[in-house]
């Protein structure tokens, strides 16, 4: 079978396969296993034109429609030309783009729409989504729940149509304890991770007044904040040298990406306050090293923590629900978890696992 995959955007920043390749490490797995039983093609429009391959998958690097542009005429017809079996459309959000393909596409080719992140549109381009619906045989949503949500709101007909498939996973494993202590020199009885990026949605500051008040009964905990932007770092800061505890809370910022795999196998915990996500890729990764989240109740956070088996759900923005489960840990089996963390990983969240599944999809449309 014949897998295409196409982005409607036009990513100038990156002039390189290589460059490429490392933007897309978190998600491009699944392709590669995906292309050891298929053939796959990604299209793709950088500051770039070329052929590559890498690790199975070919890559069409084209400059067809650069920009933003609702009638990309000639990149539908390049992907025409392909003849593809299968289209998986990254994005929910490109309802005239995927009309137009479906007006070319041979008619046995089937389309796969693969959501990221994406919220339903309102007003008239839910119109444009319902249009595109009719013309689209599944939808890929981490989680079931996300994607009912589109069924209620309209954009999506049916329920019928959606599949639950994590968007991206990891390339990380378990790591020896001391070795990855050395290189990170993370302390603490037990050991906290934040990672993501300061600002309103991850509410940092919801976590971190929680650790606070955590501290005062747990002396020993350390919390390491990572973080690659810093909007409410400020906030953080002021919090931190308000209170007494503050210094068991350490500010990290950004480290190498290679380098979480060391963070992730030293720490116990991953905390995060989200209140939405796509999906979740530092919790997934935290996971691939049996590192336990604590995570907020959310679409994602439940498909991805096995509705809470795999670690703990807490209401976000709840300090009081988030102090409540911090206080409880110590009543965990922590082999346990990290036990569970690790066999749903591989069954359901790693690269192989989502292949399957997107295989067994598409030979069932």
């Amino acid at each position: 079978m014949l897998y295409v995959s196409i982005s409607y955007s036009y990513s100038p920043d990156f002039k390189s396969p290589e460059s490429w390749f490392k933007r897309t490490a978190g998600y491009a797995g699944i392709f590669e296993c995906l292309a050891k039983e298929n053939r796959v093609i990604s299209v793709k429009q950088i500051n770039y034109e070329g052929e590559a391959s890498h690790n199975g998958v070919e890559y069409q690097f084209v400059n067809l429609n650069r920009g933003k542009t609702h009638f990309p005429f000639k990149l539908n017809r390049f992907i025409k030309s392909l003849k593809p079996d299968v289209v998986i459309v990254q994005g929910l959000h490109n309802p005239i783009q995927l009309i137009l393909l479906r007006s070319v596409l041979n008619k046995n080719a089937k389309i796969i729409v693969h959501h990221h992140a994406e919220k339903p549109l309102p007003g008239i381009k839910k119109y444009a989504q319902k249009l595109a619906d009719r013309y689209t045989d599944a939808y890929l949503f981490a989680s079931m729940d996300m994607g009912l949500d589109w069924v209620k709101k309209g954009n999506i007909s049916s329920a019928r149509k959606i599949h639950e498939v994590m968007e991206v996973s990891s390339n990380f494993h378990p790591v020896e304890g001391a070795l990855a202590e050395q290189k990170t020199g993370v302390s603490g009885n037990p050991a906290f991770l934040w990672v993501g990026r300061l600002n309103a949605n991850k509410d940092p500051l919801n976590v971190v007044r929680a650790f606070l008040k955590y501290l005062k009964a747990h002396p020993d905990a350390r919390l390491y904040m990572i973080y690659h932007t810093d909007e409410l770092l400020a906030d953080i800061k002021a919090l931190l040298e308000a209170n007494p505890q503050g210094n068991a809370i350490k500010l990290i910022g950004k480290v190498l990406h290679n380098d979480l795999l060391y963070w992730f196998n030293s720490a116990d915990f991953l905390i995060s306050g989200s209140h939405y996500e796509g999906s979740g890729t530092a919790v997934c990764e935290a996971m691939s090293c049996g590192c336990i989240p604590i995570v907020t109740d959310i679409f994602s956070f439940r498909m991805i923590t096995d509705n809470g088996k795999c670690g703990i759900l807490y209401e976000a923005g709840n300090e009081p629900t988030l102090l409540d489960v911090l206080n409880q840990i110590g009543e965990l089996d922590l082999e346990e978890k990290r036990e569970l963390c690790l066999r749903y990983f591989r069954e359901k969240l790693s690269f192989p696992a989502i292949a399957k599944h997107i295989q067994e999809i598409a030979k069932s449309l």
